[in-house]
């Protein structure tokens, strides 16, 4: 790899803007559901009613991520954005109409069956509730019942947002989650409470806040003439195009999300809490994640799919661009996940209903999902580079070889070990991380054989530098966390201030030390 930084290609002043507005949003968004969080470990905690919830949530969530988010999308917008370019008019708005209808009927099917199926559905993804303990599986199946029609919902919502997208229009989708962060926060702190199982009401702030998200959406994309009038024709031919396309990538885009969704089964067999801890350190890492690889992934693909016929050049520059964007977060915030788990998780969740011991599980896990992180951020990145193309079979394929290996990795890391404990939770998510890096890895190598993506100069200079910074950071984070006093007896306010003032110290050193090495804005502003 060359260290020469002196030839960019072109500027990306569109990308860095688009970026940007997205990230913005998306951290509102973000941080709101922190505070969802930080409510839930308050009026929750991590018993067996919070482990019901977090399960009837997931299950409709988890479809939602990889029909609508996922595989939905990454299909969708390519031959929009291709129809877009050589018809447009009334072709472009039939299509929409059309994909509408296939659309809406199929989530009316699925979201019916699992309304009947719910007690099933409770078995399968928590068949250690049942075997264990029967009354919070009818509990899980009861809330499954009343979550599910959320899937139809925010999947008619995620198919909103990328017409939206599609036309650059980044801001709204980006913004929509707010809504449900808004509503399940108020219900946790009003109706909760109030109601014998809290966990019942949270579920029916899950399905209001479905209904809203798509009501949001409705008057933008009227805006720009394309509203959908259902109409379900199978036979049009760029239908048939998306559902060819989506049907591999339902697998390939959503991998580490099927794993999650195993590590959940996995878990329902694991000590009473061990869900909830897996949700909560899960949802810390969402943060970057969220933010950062799938805002990026997000305003790339429309420009992909755009280039991959009109420039090659510009196809592999953008490609660069995205993953440079990614791994300077991804770096410095494993490193900082890592050390700060326990400083993050005192700080947000315990209180209330959330013990000492709970946070002590959850950051375990934490850590674990942490080394992950670089990961889950690349394959979000790197699997826009093939479905730009159009290929959706490739990230199937390393699919599954990375679920299967996520499948070993289980086997092997959630055993006891000969010191007399064991990994449990932790070992799903150390799991789930060395198998995301395996899918990473396998994306990585396969763009670059195919022709489609080359390295650009400076990422050997890059590199060093971002592995400088986070090394630094961290001793910096580390020492600052052996100063201070333990944060399990410390009331909220300091908690807050010494876990803000770690965060801004590793902050400064990280970019002091881009700095030094040589890293200036003109290395994420030119691709």
């Amino acid at each position: 790899m060359s260290s020469d930084t002196s030839r960019p290609v072109k500027a990306a002043p569109s990308l860095l803007r688009s970026g940007a507005v997205v990230g913005v949003m998306t951290m509102l968004s973000r941080v709101l559901g922190l505070v969802r969080d930080v409510v839930f470990a308050r009026f929750l905690g991590a018993d067996s009613g919070a482990d019901a919830f977090f399960v009837a949530f997931k299950i409709p969530n988890f479809l939602r991520r990889l029909f609508a988010e996922g595989a939905f999308a990454q299909a969708f917008v390519p031959v929009l954005s291709e129809l877009r370019q050589k018809n447009g008019g009334n072709a472009l708005k039939l299509f929409v109409d059309h994909v509408a209808g296939c659309l809406g009927v199929s989530l009316l099917t699925v979201t019916a069956l699992g309304i009947i199926a719910a007690p099933v559905l409770a078995i399968i993804f928590a068949p250690g509730f049942y075997w264990d303990n029967p009354v919070k599986s009818t509990l899980t199946g009861d809330l499954i019942r009343i979550t599910f029609p959320y899937l139809f919902c925010i999947s008619l919502t995620g198919f909103l947002g990328a017409i939206l997208n599609s036309f650059d229009r980044f801001a709204v989708p980006a913004v929509t989650p707010v809504l449900l962060n808004i509503v399940l926060i108020v219900t946790a702190i009003f109706i909760a409470p109030r109601m014998d199982e809290p966990a019942m009401a949270l579920a029916f702030g899950v399905l209001v806040a479905g209904v809203l998200q798509f009501s949001f959406q409705l008057p933008f994309v009227a805006r720009l003439g394309l509203l959908p009038k259902p109409r379900p024709v199978w036979q049009d031919p760029h239908v048939k195009k998306v559902l060819l396309l989506m049907a591999p990538a339902i697998f390939g885009v959503s991998v580490s999300q099927i794993n999650l969704l195993l590590d959940t089964v996995l878990a329902s067999f694991l000590p009473s809490g061990s869900v909830s801890w897996l949700y909560y350190s899960d949802r810390l890492t969402e943060l970057p994640l969220g933010v950062f690889g799938v805002g990026i992934a997000t305003v790339i693909l429309p420009a992909l799919s755009r280039q991959h016929t009109a420039s090659s050049d510009q196809f592999s520059a953008t490609l660069n661009w995205a993953l440079r964007c990614v791994l300077i977060i991804a770096l410095p915030a494993t490193v900082a996940l890592i050390i700060l788990a326990k400083p993050i998780l005192f700080t947000l969740f315990q209180y209330g209903a959330m013990s000492e011991r709970d946070v002590n599980m959850a950051s375990v896990s934490l850590m674990a999902y942490s080394l992950g992180l670089a990961a889950f951020m690349l394959i979000k990145v790197l699997a826009s580079g093939y479905f730009a193309q159009q290929d959706t079979k490739t990230p199937v394929r390393i699919g599954i070889i990375a679920m299967v290996a996520n499948m070993l990795f289980n086997f092997v890391l959630v055993v006891p070990l000969h010191f007399g404990w064991q990994l449990g939770h932790a070992g799903l998510a150390l799991a789930t991380g060395a198998s995301a890096f395996l899918n990473a890895g396998l994306l990585f190598q396969g763009l670059r054989k195919s022709g489609a993506f080359t390295l650009n100069g400076g990422w050997r200079h890059f590199l060093t530098a971002l592995l400088l910074a986070s090394v630094a950071m961290g001793a910096g984070l580390w020492f600052g966390v052996q100063w201070l006093p333990s944060f399990a007896d410390l009331p909220w306010q300091e908690r807050l201030l010494n876990t803000g003032g770690l965060c801004l110290a590793g902050f400064v050193i990280y970019g002091a030390v881009l700095l030094l090495t040589g890293i200036r804005r003109k290395h994420l502003t030119v691709v």
